[in-house]
């Protein structure tokens, strides 16, 4: 038995579903905070630990942010389910004949989307690997399945280095840095913190794209060598079908629903307010959720042709959005008690005070992947853990876009084994986290292995 089927007979025996490891990780970080952090207050440990993680669960700035994230993931969809995309994803299919091409195609076409949008990424991603899944159907191509799908969560180990990625956006925010670190850091420390970081020194320095670049290569070459060492079958899928509106026996006010010069003259003044209130931030390459999803809103509009086009797709993108709906607030307890109790701080300081400026950025990568585990969401990790990260870079005099991303890749590569933003992947695909977590965590392996060489060279 080799290495791949090994991993997948694990997997596929002993992991629990999404909902249940999210679970599972409240009740551990429980158990953790209770036998191995400092009790306060006159309160039973416990229900201190019991009220950190309620007020995780409504923190409002948190929720805030998941709303963005929500938006992000619901809108890319709507993005993929209009007619040029469905085309470009239909064409695309065409080049398929076996499992390596159909996982080199997925791959490579997703982890370039994924860099511009993570949202937009995963949903092409699983749209992209239903339908070669349903064309090997159609012409009794016999694939691995499981295989193209965790091609096309691939995008998920490279969006936080890409534009969408929430620390490089947030530290792109004028102020914010001096925000995050209000009564944390001293005076001297504070004095030394930039207005904001820019994405010229983060997403679009050239270390981060070659290591991208190098990624683009890498992944389509470790998928494809997979795909000739694992089993092929033919695998029951029905056809993916995303109906239009039907615009017959329609009267009155109606007819606006179904109008394409309405919609596109709306989407139009989106896109003009857009760029009129954002062009600036452009010019810097400040990029913000609110600029991404305002883009995508208008975009989306247009694309579809008219509004009753686009609230169907709509529809059917929130659907695939209940998994992750639910997760959030569950996650977001956990970070309140990770970061209450000062579990964070722990990790975080361990990794710190063992490091020097070489090495710290790959102690942060390691912090950042393990926190990641509990708390799968980049922007609420950045907002807990960022100050320490910061701190830590100014005092051992490593430059903040390095500790930066350091921060962000640690994040996104343990994706590859925490399967919170696989589920749109897994509704669109009908796979089971269990079927293509064998694969993304080969893949883990591969990235983290470039991104530490990446961090210790640049």
């Amino acid at each position: 038995m080799n290495f791949t089927k090994a991993i997948e007979t694990i997997f596929r025996k002993y992991l629990p579903s999404p909902f249940t490891i999210a679970i599972l990780l409240t009740l551990l970080t429980i158990v953790l905070a209770y036998f191995f952090t400092t009790p306060v207050g006159e309160k039973g440990h416990l229900l201190n630990i019991l009220s950190y993680w309620e007020d995780g669960i409504w923190n409002n700035a948190l929720l805030v942010f998941a709303y963005q994230m929500m938006l992000i993931l619901v809108l890319g969809h709507v993005l993929v389910l209009s007619k040029p995309m469905s085309k470009l994803i239909m064409r695309l299919t065409k080049f398929v004949t076996n499992t390596s091409t159909a996982v080199v195609l997925v791959s490579v076409t997703t982890l370039i989307v994924a860099f511009f949008n993570w949202g937009l990424g995963l949903i092409f991603g699983a749209i992209l690997a239903r339908k070669v899944g349903e064309k090997a159907l159609r012409e009794n191509i016999k694939i691995n399945y499981p295989l193209v799908g965790a091609a096309g969560y691939a995008g998920l180990m490279i969006w936080h280095g890409g534009i969408s990625g929430s620390a490089p956006i947030k530290v792109a925010e004028t102020g914010h840095i001096q925000e995050l670190m209000k009564g944390i850091s001293t005076s001297e420390i504070m004095a030394q913190l930039p207005a904001s970081v820019n994405f010229d020194a983060t997403v679009f320095s050239w270390w981060n794209l070659l290591i991208f670049g190098i990624l683009l290569v890498v992944i389509p070459l470790a998928l494809s060598r997979m795909a000739k060492t694992t089993e092929t079958y033919h695998y029951s899928l029905e056809e993916y079908n995303f109906k239009l509106s039907d615009t017959q026996d329609i009267e009155g006010a109606e007819k606006l629903d179904y109008s394409k010069i309405l919609a596109i003259g709306f989407g139009s003044v989106l896109l003009i307010a857009f760029f009129y209130q954002y062009w600036s931030n452009l010019l810097t390459l400040q990029i913000t959720p609110n600029m991404l999803n305002f883009f995508m809103l208008g975009l989306a509009i247009i694309l579809h042709g008219n509004f009753k086009n686009f609230l169907n797709a709509l529809e059917e993108a929130i659907k695939g959005t209940s998994g992750i709906l639910i997760q959030f607030p569950l996650y977001f307890g956990i970070m309140g008690i990770m970061k209450s109790t000062g579990m964070v701080v722990m990790v975080s300081d361990f990794f710190s005070s063992i490091a020097t400026a070489k090495t710290l950025p790959i102690f942060t990568f390691f912090s950042a992947g393990l926190v990641n585990i509990f708390v799968p969401s980049g922007g609420g990790q950045w907002a807990i853990q960022g100050p320490i990260v910061i701190e830590s870079a100014l005092k051992l005099g490593v430059p903040l876009p390095k500790a930066i991303m350091a921060l962000a890749y640690g994040d996104q590569i343990t994706n590859m084994m925490q399967p919170f933003w696989a589920l749109p992947l897994l509704g669109i695909t009908k796979l089971k986290a269990k079927e293509i977590l064998p694969y993304t965590l080969i893949l883990m392996l591969v990235g983290t292995l470039i991104y530490i060489i990446g961090l210790w060279l640049i």
